[in-house]
């Protein structure tokens, strides 16, 4: 059996604790005790509603009927034709027209008629156990509805959340409301994570799934990177200083172009802030990854030259009909603007969208392509 007066002790608790506005509640309500009066006293094809009184615990049932037109319907006696589709007429369901308006003047066809029915307390175990499934069911929908609007704002923002355990390489998060995930592929290679440390990451996406609201999140995404400058550097905020392109092989090295729109503002100056606290603290959260921060250049053959920092470039030639950009830099220079591993041109082919030849003054040349697909200029 329920006790209706309870419900009202608990509508506060779940609104402030679970975010689940009244209403929905109230509607979970209503229809659950509409369900359990159905099954423990309705009839085929019965359609009824309850009015549960939020004050007095007391509820009122009531049947609906929905007005037709007799030619619409098949009535009982008739045989129904081949192909045809009209709905065969229920009493429980329909009520003629001309009936209708015996009760209601202006009544239309389509429109609903509601009859009083007598009031039930006790629907019986069966009865009060559907009707706890159909609120525990509503309240869940509602809740997955606020947990969703709350974090579907937060996408493309770092969030914080707590390890709950590692499987399979992936990282599971307790985010609160929801549980997140940080898959293999897009976490910092080299990063370990413990059980029960608070970890930040860009939450990248918001689903939803037969459990509640699932958070896909990233430490490795280039814009987890430009979120951290966020928060350390005023400028990016205020809007003086733009983050332009980002290229970054996650846990080793970063390239980064910036952009001021304040001549007087130094935007390389503003990104590594006073003694360099504000890169380093962004390096902190990565790990000790590398950061080169250069300044933005419509000028392509000025960018590109940054862009291989820190080698010293001697010359740059741009062929815009091949989007290549041909380096010449001192023997001694070289291997600095190639990088480990090609590390440095890749990088710089990467945040200029063109392909780097690198060519020493004595004619070695070395080459690096773009590709597009992992082109993260903004």
């Amino acid at each position: 059996m329920i006790d209706l007066k309870v419900i009202n002790s608990v509508l506060g608790q779940l609104e402030e604790e679970r975010g689940i506005p009244r209403e929905k509640v109230m509607e979970a309500v209503s229809v659950a005790l509409a369900t359990a009066y159905k099954k423990e006293y309705g009839k085929r094809g019965q359609i009824i509603r309850a009015d549960f009184d939020l004050n007095t615990g007391k509820t009122d049932f009531f049947q609906v009927k929905i007005v037709v037109d007799p030619n619409d319907v098949i009535m009982e006696d008739d045989e129904e034709e081949e192909g045809e589709t009209k709905v065969r007429f229920n009493p429980e369901h329909h009520i003629l027209i001309e009936d209708a308006k015996k009760i209601k003047k202006d009544v239309v066809v389509d429109e609903e008629i509601v009859f009083p029915l007598e009031s039930k307390d006790d629907f019986g175990r069966i009865a009060a156990q559907t009707a706890k499934q159909v609120i525990i069911q509503k309240i869940r929908e509602a809740e997955k509805v606020s947990v969703f609007g709350e974090f579907g704002v937060k996408e493309n923002t770092i969030i914080t959340g707590t390890v709950q355990r590692i499987e399979r390489g992936n990282v599971h998060l307790d985010m609160g409301r929801a549980s997140g995930l940080i898959p293999y592929e897009e976490q910092i290679p080299g990063e370990r994570y413990r059980q029960g440390e608070k970890i930040r990451a860009l939450l990248t996406k918001v689903e939803e799934n037969p459990r509640g609201v699932f958070l896909r999140l990233s430490r490795a995404h280039p814009t987890f990177l430009e979120k951290l400058f966020e928060l350390e550097v005023p400028e990016i905020v205020a809007g003086t200083v733009e983050i332009r392109a980002i290229a970054r092989e996650a846990g080793s090295r970063s390239k980064i172009a910036v952009f001021s729109k304040d001549a007087h503002i130094d935007p390389v100056g503003s990104m590594v802030g006073q003694r360099g606290v504000r890169v380093s603290t962004v390096m902190s959260e990565l790990g000790g990854e590398k950061i080169d921060i250069i300044e933005w250049s419509d000028d392509a053959k000025l960018f590109v030259a940054d862009s291989l920092s820190p080698a010293r470039v001697e010359s740059v030639e741009i062929n815009n009909e091949t989007n290549t950009a041909t380096v010449e830099v001192s023997e001694d220079q070289q291997s600095l603007a190639i990088g480990k591993g090609g590390q440095n041109v890749r990088l710089a082919a990467k945040l200029t969208g063109f392909r780097i030849d690198i060519k020493s003054t004595k004619g070695t040349t070395e080459g690096e392509n773009i590709d597009e697909t992992e082109s993260t200029e903004e």
